[in-house]
């Protein structure tokens, strides 16, 4: 699973203020909840809730985090002051919102196995497809224009991992499970391999009860697991030794107490989500999109690295993984091919980079040759 940390992206709001909001009586409110979360599933959502605007807890959480440094070069994570825990200043008159979650694993990727063909490259299950961003927004958009459909105008605004929302804090309040020692939301009926996207809304609806309780127990499996030690305690995520930041987010060099615990993970990493004990309950996805493409899910580490600029713009298109940009793609295959097998394929292929024009490839195919000795 991602970080699900993502740069803030503009959107178009649709936030009129109305009379709607005062004009329905209890019942109708109560019924046209009912009816949203039947809408929401009718669009493909698995679940959805419905929250105030109160994350006064988690925002403490959230500064706590920030202070000590975890967040590493995201400096967007500090950039909107208290925005990202105070809906209301994000997008004014929210008074609710509707939290909506979407399966994404895809069935039969072979998630262990590939981790254990160390020639193989590692691509978080979350971004084998295609992005899962527009898809999602256009789904909870339509969800707007059934409300308004039902009762006229009225403020909302669609978000989906792209602005400053707390949306697992959001999602547990809402009800749809709760956030793991892992800081991932788990669902007791469908582990975590899900999306998360938002509703904001001016509509005074009922909202639902969150869970009371963690079921993670006694278990800390996920902390265990984790190759890079990321997971420094319950709830406590220091995202700087975390792969799927170091993979994705870090622009420079990786630090070389990380790239051998990285094995063969390229983008992203699912580990604590594997181990999981929930996600025995995890459905695969019903979305097409989702599903891999150009065969990501078990190809050679050395076949992509031998990719031109052009091959890797045009096979990752309207993907996730041209977040990192080229130059950290090749950066990450050198580290996952320093930790493969000794092989002339592999050789070759860190050779045919040796001379690449970006010293941070440079650096890395180096130190993977390096491993090879």
């Amino acid at each position: 699973m991602p970080l699900y940390l993502f740069n803030p992206v503009t959107e178009s709001p649709n936030h009129s203020q109305s009379p709607i909001s005062t004009a329905l009586s209890q019942q109708e409110l109560a019924q046209l909840a009912a009816d949203i979360k039947l809408w929401a599933r009718e669009l493909g959502f698995q679940d959805a809730g419905i929250t105030d605007i109160n994350l006064g807890e988690h925002e403490q959480h959230l500064t706590n985090w920030l202070a000590r440094d975890f967040h590493g070069e995201m400096d967007y994570m500090t950039s909107h002051g208290n925005m990202r825990s105070r809906p209301e200043e994000l997008v004014p008159g929210t008074l609710r919102i509707i939290s909506v979650r979407m399966d994404y694993l895809p069935g039969d990727t072979q998630t262990v196995r590939i981790l254990q063909q160390p020639e193989k490259a590692y691509i978080s299950r979350y971004s084998l497809g295609r992005d899962y961003h527009k898809l999602i927004r256009k789904r909870i958009t339509q969800l707007g224009k059934r409300i308004e459909d039902k009762v006229g105008k009225f403020g909302y605004r669609a978000f989906v991992d792209s602005a400053p929302v707390l949306e697992k804090a959001l999602a547990e309040k809402a009800g749809l499970g709760w956030i793991g020692k892992n800081t991932l939301l788990l669902n007791n009926k469908a582990g975590s391999w899900f999306f998360l996207g938002e509703l904001f809304t001016d509509l005074p609806l009922p909202i639902d009860e969150p869970q009371q309780t963690s079921h993670c127990g006694s278990c800390f499996a996920c902390a265990e697991i984790c190759p890079t030690d990321a997971i420094v305690g319950p709830h406590q995520l220091d995202a700087r030794r975390c792969i799927s930041y170091l993979t994705i987010e870090l622009k420079g060099a990786i630090p070389e107490e990380f790239r051998k615990p990285i094995g063969n993970r390229v983008f992203g990493c699912d580990d604590c989500q594997i181990i999981c004990p929930w996600n025995k309950f995890a459905k695969n996805t019903c979305e097409t999109d989702f599903l891999p493409r150009h065969k990501l899910d078990s190809t050679d580490l050395a076949d992509l690295f031998l990719w031109t600029e052009e091959e890797f713009l045009d096979r990752t298109a309207g993907s996730p993984i041209r977040r990192t940009g080229f130059e950290g793609w090749l950066r990450n295959l050198a580290v996952g091919l320093g930790n493969a097998p000794t092989n002339d394929k592999v050789i070759s292929a860190l050779q045919a980079r040796l001379d690449y024009p970006s010293e941070i490839v440079q650096e890395h195919v180096r130190w993977a040759l390096e491993q090879h000795k």
